[in-house]
């Protein structure tokens, strides 16, 4: 809890100068909020911070939101690049739904044609980066990225959890490999 609350702390001022600029662009809420499937299959609220135009619908269910999106704003377009449109679920782990370190989760529809060998990866807490994210993220399949996420579970310890924040740091200040999920 400490760390999230240093965290929230640090980046507290780039959140504020994030929610003024998706004000300025397009009005409505700030946050958004979607229904995922956390530990043990129990659903919550993820928030992130609005990337897209206020209303706007999901394709359909596991539909990754293409670069040319008109729906993506400008300012979200900035957002989902550097990850930062992650920055809320802060507020999950604050709240003891996520954790910094895990598999991220996914949404119901995605979860009900899981096998049960798929189903371990919610064994744990959801996270904000986690072992698929550092191993190429939307480059690779939808089915290893889960495969890796079960891989996690079985292999998580503390040196694991800290390679994994080492590599996402990498990866947010490079800007490799970086794709919402």
């Amino acid at each position: 809890m400490l760390i999230t609350a240093a965290v929230m702390v640090l980046t507290a001022p780039l959140m504020a100068v994030a929610a003024i600029l998706i004000r300025i662009e397009g009005g409505g809420s700030v946050i958004y909020r979607q229904t995922r499937v956390g530990r043990h299959g129990e659903e919550f609220e993820m928030l992130k911070l609005r990337t897209m135009v206020p209303g706007s619908d999901p394709v359909g269910v596991g539909t990754v939101v293409g670069r040319d999106d008109p729906r993506v704003t400008g300012i979200g377009r900035w957002l989902r690049r550097t990850s930062l449109d992650e920055l809320p679920n802060l507020i999950n782990v604050w709240r003891g739904e996520m954790a910094l370190v895990g598999p991220r989760p996914t949404i119901p529809a995605q979860v009900r044609d899981y096998t049960p060998h798929q189903h371990r990866r919610h064994e744990v807490r959801p996270g904000i980066t986690g072992w698929a994210q550092v191993q190429g993220r939307a480059g690779i399949p939808w089915e290893e990225r889960i495969e890796l996420d079960v891989e996690y579970v079985e292999k998580r310890s503390l040196k694991l959890d800290l390679e994994i924040l080492r590599r996402t740091v990498w990866l947010a200040a490079t800007g490799q490999g970086l794709a919402p999920d």
